[in-house]
């Protein structure tokens, strides 16, 4: 450690630290204006200048090393006369009426000039007045405000790797602005509002910011709704209304960044005026307002004659996994102790159930293996399979973009011509489908060229010799004919990803949607343990999580196989500490899944009540008809909701739920962290606490249940769960950051799993074939559909649509298809099109590109015009029963 003094207190820092750097960890503070933690200095607004003890000059504190016997003063008259001069020259070109600017009391100019006691500029000339650019959904801009810090262009390309904005002009014309002198909202900007954040001034601001001044709100740190990622940030709450969002400086998932999403699309769905406000329920055709004792009393009699006429297996429950994990354990136990069925699930069942099936089987645990800055930050090669991060996961995208400027290799498996493809060292544009054939035939290649971990293949693992058998048929030639791929490409892949000293999968929906999903899982599994990439730094196995808390949905036991820590229910030993802890017996028997649960009520058989948490299948899951002939059928739907939704329009019941800005508890991310969840405000109306409406409905039922609160459900959830053990509200609370398992108080969590041994003791590898979808092109439907999600908006826009924004970029339907089989059809690019299959049909507009491959079309499902889920296929995979979603065979038309 270097040894120096700053201001007379002795301080220690690292070598290669510079004297900012150690005075903030000494808490001591030195002016900036240009200064960026996570970038390289830029030296340009000279006003971190400090004294140094034998040196000549003011030297900027935010590039001088420290060293050894070093002597610095931060706060002496030679460098407050410079700051004045600095500040002074700024002011000569800057808008100084205050009281309008909307950063007014959040203005670092501002609060520099009150405190070095610079009132106005002594120099008079020549001020520049451009117009301001408000083009901008969602901040605008004046130049005027600009002191051409370059923050907000060393955020864009530095961190969000987009470089929307740079320096144009010369002299005394100088500015920031928009290359080819197009408007912000021309450009390639995304929104996320990085830069507005970054910036010191009110050049950049947000449209709502002059709704607030910072000294009326209360800031409350929480955890965004949206993707699995877990970006923190805090709620600006006034006069309990939110009024916006600021990133978490600091966090180690978002670092201070967040996308369009986060900061422009995650609050006002809270105050929404078609919040669901008193229970209802529905008489005639009609809904109704009714009390809640009178709408409990009715949930629980119905349910209970169901069972009592149908047996006790007739009634299940779909919990949400957006909802905190407190919420979900309340449910599962509300379904197994009050309703004593094992009929429970999540909607990872349609998205991820695949990963926890399969990376359970094979590695003993059915989770993300590494976080996300381990993946991202020191490895040589990523092999990015079926996932599209810089729009459904925006934060972890950028994450990779930055990998990538640092020279980590890039390998994208994708049947489209996703972002990332940008600027990647390779990109295999697979046939949809043939995920298990592209592993393999990975695998083909490395053992053929004796690139195998040799050492970890036989002390970690089991099953090698029979994948070994069935891999050697997938040569890179038969591979190349059943994924359209080159297998020169192929070879090339297999070679980089092995011979990578770190080198991590990263892997989404386009794996796990499949009717061959978990196999697809599994066939990446059996990859990394083939190379010795798992249980280590910068490798592993991870699956990026869809939703918010899909992750601690299904660690919750919102599963027909699994209580909490995925405990199986068929075990005596696990069930019989649950019966003791809960005071009852319970089911023995595996219960069914969600896709099960619909296809048998779609057939008037076995299921005939469904109590629904906060999902909404009308719109989410495949083969819209097939879902609404399902819960037409029932003799009784409950649905606990925010809003009116399709699903709810369905139901006998609807209860208010309460959103997560009105509530306390947790989330997991994707990396089996846990992320604290805090009240931000208390809405008007009837609404509860979801926890305490499952408990109420399981009093009803005859079996007593009460929560103190959400921090004590947590705590009932680490003394059933191993992996929890050691987990408390009062621990994160204090700062500590932990990631299950973590089982013991003094057990710091675990980042890595499988370091040394796997959780299921030897890694298995499973011996995955291929086998073609369920339903691929012909003379009727000649094109594959694929489907997938978009940057603006996330799943069925519940919240996203309610976000004026983003709803300005995007909000209708849209289709992508190649210019080649546009022309056949005789489509333009912007024509509306007629979209059919085997089980319905839609209409949409026609996007024409090279996005997608030749006789392939894309479809994302968050648009109610045109609604893809009308034509996917329901049919599910044999492992996990997770839906198609990412291949069906449709017929496209002109229209008009």
């Amino acid at each position: 450690m270097i040894h120096l003094t700053i201001d007379g207190m002795a301080v220690e820092a690292a070598p290669g630290s510079t004297i900012l750097q150690a005075a903030s960890a000494a808490g001591i503070d030195i002016p900036t204006l240009c200064y960026l933690k996570h970038l390289a200095p830029d030296a340009s607004c000279r006003m971190c200048v400090v004294e140094v003890e034998g040196r000549r000059g003011l030297p900027a504190s935010c590039t001088e090393e420290v060293r050894e016997g070093m002597a610095v003063q931060t706060h002496t008259e030679k460098t407050a006369q410079a700051r004045r001069f600095i500040l002074d020259l700024l002011l000569s070109n800057h808008c100084t009426d205050c009281f309008t600017c909307p950063q007014n009391g959040a203005c670092q100019l501002q609060d520099y000039c009150w405190e070095y006691g610079v009132e106005h500029t002594s120099y008079q000339g020549k001020r520049v007045d451009a117009p301001k650019d408000v083009s901008s959904p969602f901040f605008n801009y004046d130049p005027n405000l600009c002191i051409m810090c370059r923050k907000c262009e060393r955020t864009c390309e530095s961190l969000q790797c987009r470089e929307t904005i740079s320096i144009q002009g010369r002299g005394f014309d100088t500015k920031m602005a928009i290359p080819f002198g197009r408007r912000w909202k021309d450009s390639s900007c995304e929104g996320c509002g990085n830069c507005v954040a970054a910036c010191p001034t009110g050049a950049l601001t947000a449209k709502g910011a002059k709704k607030f001044r910072p000294w009326e709100v209360k800031r409350v740190r929480t955890t965004c709704p949206h993707c699995a990622v877990g970006c923190q940030y805090d709620l600006l709450v006034k006069e309990n209304r939110i009024v916006g969002v600021d990133a978490a400086p600091g966090s180690p998932t978002n670092e201070g960044l967040l996308c369009v999403k986060g900061r422009f699309g995650s609050y006002q769905f809270v105050h929404s005026g078609d919040r669901l406000r008193h229970p209802l329920i529905k008489e005639n055709g009609a809904f109704r307002r009714a009390s809640w004792d009178e709408a409990l009393d009715l949930v629980a009699s119905r349910m209970k004659g169901i069972q009592e006429q149908y047996g006790r297996d007739s009634v299940g429950g779909f919990s949400c996994s957006r909802a905190t994990n407190e919420d979900n354990y309340a449910f599962q136990k509300l379904m197994r102790a009050g309703l004593g069925t094992n009929n429970v699930d999540n909607c990872a069942r349609v998205c991820h159930s695949a990963s926890v099936h399969g990376l359970a089987t094979t590695l003993g645990s059915g989770a993300m293996t590494n976080p996300m800055a381990d993946i991202t930050e020191d490895v040589d090669v990523i092999l990015l399979v079926g996932s599209n991060p810089t729009e459904a996961h925006p934060v972890m995208g950028a994450r990779i973009r930055r990998a990538v400027r640092r020279g980590t290799k890039l390998i994208v498996v994708d049947p489209r011509k996703i972002d990332l493809t940008e600027g990647c060292a390779l990109h295999l544009q697979i046939k949809p489908g043939t995920n298990v054939a592209f592993a393999n035939g990975m695998l083909n290649v490395i053992l053929s060229e004796g690139l195998e971990d040799r050492d970890f293949i036989q002390n970690r693992t089991e099953g090698f010799e029979a994948l070994r058998e069935i891999v050697a048929e997938y040569t890179p030639e038969r591979v190349g004919e059943i994924c359209h791929i080159d297998p020169d490409g192929l070879r090339a892949a297999a070679r980089m990803y092995a011979a990578a000293r770190k080198a991590p999968i990263i892997y989404c929906l386009g794996v796990t949607e499949h009717s061959t999903g978990t196999e697809g899982v599994m066939a990446l599994s059996n990859l990394a343990m083939a190379v010795g990439k798992l249980g280590r730094s910068g490798c592993g196995v991870n699956p990026l999580r869809g939703q918010n808390n899909v992750q601690g949905a299904c660690d919750m036991g919102a599963l027909p196989y699994q209580y909490p820590g995925y405990q199986k229910v068929t075990d005596p030993a696990v069930r019989e500490k649950f019966e003791k802890a809960w005071g009852l017996p319970l089911s023995p028997n595996d219960g069914l899944t969600s896709t099960e649960m619909l296809a048998l009520s779609a057939r008037g058989e076995r299921i005939h009540g469904l109590f629904i948490f906060g999902e909404d299948p009308m719109v989410s899951d495949p083969d819209t008809a097939h879902v609404r002939r399902a819960l037409e059928n029932l003799d009784f739907l409950v649905v606990d909701e925010l809003f009116m939704t399709e699903t709810a329009q369905l139901a006998d019941v609807v209860l208010p739920g309460v959103s997560y800005a009105e509530k306390e508890g947790t989330f997991t991310n994707t990396e089996r962290r846990q992320m604290r969840v805090r009240k931000a405000v208390s809405l008007e109306g009837e609404m509860r606490q979801d926890y305490d409406i499952f408990a109420e409905v399981e009093t009803r039922l005859g079996h007593p249940c009460r929560y103190e609160s959400a921090a004590a459900i947590y705590d009932e959830i680490a003394s059933l769960t191993p992996s929890f053990g050691g987990l408390s509200h009062a621990r994160l609370d204090a700062g500590e950051d932990l990631a299950w398992p973590c089982p013991t108080k003094d057990h710091p969590g675990t980042p890595i799993l499988h370091v040394g041994k796997f959780s299921r003791g030897l890694g298995w590898f499973y011996p995955a074939r291929y086998r073609p979808s369920a339903e691929l092109p012909d003379g009727d439907y000649p094109l594959m559909m694929v489907t997938g999600r978009m940057l603006y908006h996330y799943n069925t826009r519940a919240m996203t649509g309610r976000a004026e924004g983003i709803c300005q970029v995007v909000n209708e339907s849209y289709i992508e298809i190649s210019s080649r089989d546009a022309a056949a059809l005789g489509v333009a690019h912007g024509d509306r099109v007629k979209v059919s299959s085997r089980r319905g049909e839609l209409e949409t507009t026609a996007r024409v590109g090279d996005k997608v491959g030749d006789g392939e079309v894309f479809m994302t499902f968050h648009f109610p015009d045109g609604n893809v889920n009308k034509v996917t296929n329901a049919v599910t995979d044999d492992i996990a029963h997770i839906p198609e979603y990412k291949v069906c065979a449709v017929r496209v038309s002109k229209l008009g």
